[in-house]
């Protein structure tokens, strides 16, 4: 077992630990828990201020990141550090998450004795700093560079073999100690990130709502109901993706920053992530952890494959017409995937899928997490359903 490795690893039935998992009541129920990063920062210009919120946490900072993100923020965090007396390491991102790159990172840390983490990027440097914090028992600072997941806020870390292909979730004892996000650096990302994103925090409310629907104990918290703090949150993410999706898209087109891509960002970063991390995950993510298994779409962002992924959640649930073509819609209106071909499958074979499904409905996945018993057939058969309707309807 690798030594950074929380005992948390494995399926996510298995991130239930001792830490994170309430006594039953005086009734055998568990009480209701709501996760969030202790602190969250958000604004045009806001990575100038890292600063004053790193000098609260550590005096030497690692910072990781990949070749676009340090691009991006470098020169302003080294600036920012350096004026409030913090002194900065930097180190590339190798591209992956997985337990080679963040052990050499924990070595690299150690090496440097470094007394923060700063992981700036999406959200496989994200994850990768979390589980290099956890390794060297330190606090991190999270700097998004780009907005297509919901990564930042949360304790998950999804970490994947060498070859892309999805491993394990990995639950960090709390969340960041502080999530910085520059929407000025967002909307001068690709676009492309950025409407992942919106793939991404559009399975949040489906997938709380099935949490709600089922009872079943959320892994994430160790509580069966969802409070109704982290339902609201999730409804306003989904709210908010059809209000100002499209708005921001355009925005983020011209490399602007307005209210609608503001919202957006919100939305991404901060709702999905305490609306899924409290509310709970189902459907959605498990057909996207499916997928990776299929290389024909490993070029794809994980918000893409989660944006499908939704659609085959709710055809599994028998969810009304009016509520599939109102995601079908939204995905179509910014441009997230609808059907196989859309993700690079178009030649999938029934084999394929059959594969997808049964990863997707692997012991301890959260497709689990649904109020009915789901079986590969079940998934596999949605995966066709769902890519028939929206060709269908094109």
């Amino acid at each position: 077992m690798s030594q950074w490795r929380w005992s948390g690893g494995g399926t996510l039935a298995s991130l239930c630990s001792t830490l994170n998992q309430d006594q039953p009541g005086r009734d055998g129920s568990m009480a209701s828990v709501l996760l969030a990063p202790r602190r969250y920062v958000q604004g045009d210009g806001a990575v100038h201020q890292i600063g004053t919120h790193a000098a609260r946490l550590g005096r030497r900072a690692l910072l990781i990141g990949g070749g676009r993100a340090l691009a991006a923020c470098e020169t302003a965090v080294a600036d920012s550090l350096g004026a409030v007396g913090l002194s900065l390491h930097v180190e590339r991102f190798a591209g992956e998450c997985c337990d080679r790159e963040i052990e050499r990172l924990a070595a690299v840390g150690r090496q440097e004795q470094a007394d923060l983490v700063i992981a700036a990027g999406g959200g496989k440097v994200i994850d990768t700093g979390k589980a290099v914090a956890l390794a060297l028992a330190l606090p991190i600072v999270v700097v998004p560079t780009i907005a297509a997941t919901d990564a930042p806020c949360s304790t998950v870390v999804v970490v994947y073999a060498e070859n892309g292909i999805f491993d394990r979730y990995v639950q960090v004892p709390h969340n960041p100690d502080c999530v910085l996000v520059d929407t000025g650096v967002i909307a001068r990302a690709p676009v492309r990130t950025l409407v992942a994103g919106m793939g991404d925090a559009l399975s949040t409310f489906w997938e709380a709502d099935t949490c709600a629907r089922s009872g079943r104990t959320n892994p994430l918290t160790g509580s069966q109901a969802p409070l109704r703090t982290a339902l609201a949150l999730a409804r306003l993410c989904y709210d908010t993706l059809l209000e100002y999706g499209v708005q921001a898209k355009r925005a983020a087109e011209t490399g602007g920053v307005t209210p609608a891509l503001d919202a957006i960002v919100e939305a991404n970063t901060l709702l999905s992530g305490l609306g899924f991390e409290s509310g709970g995950l189902a459907g959605a993510h498990a057909i996207h952890n499916g997928l990776t298994r299929l290389p024909a779409c490993h070029d794809r962002l994980h918000g893409e494959k989660v944006a499908f992924g939704t659609l085959v959640q709710l055809v599994m649930e028998g969810r009304p017409d009016a509520q599939v073509r109102e995601v079908l819609g939204f995905c179509r209106s910014v441009g997230l995937p609808v059907c196989l071909a859309d993700l690079g499958l178009a030649r999938a074979s029934r084999a394929d899928i059959r594969a997808v499904a049964e990863a997707a409905t692997a012991p301890g996945e959260s497709i689990h997490a649904a109020w009915f018993t789901v079986t590969p057939e079940r998934v596999e058969a949605a995966v066709w359903a769902a890519d028939a309707l929206a060709r269908g309807t094109a």
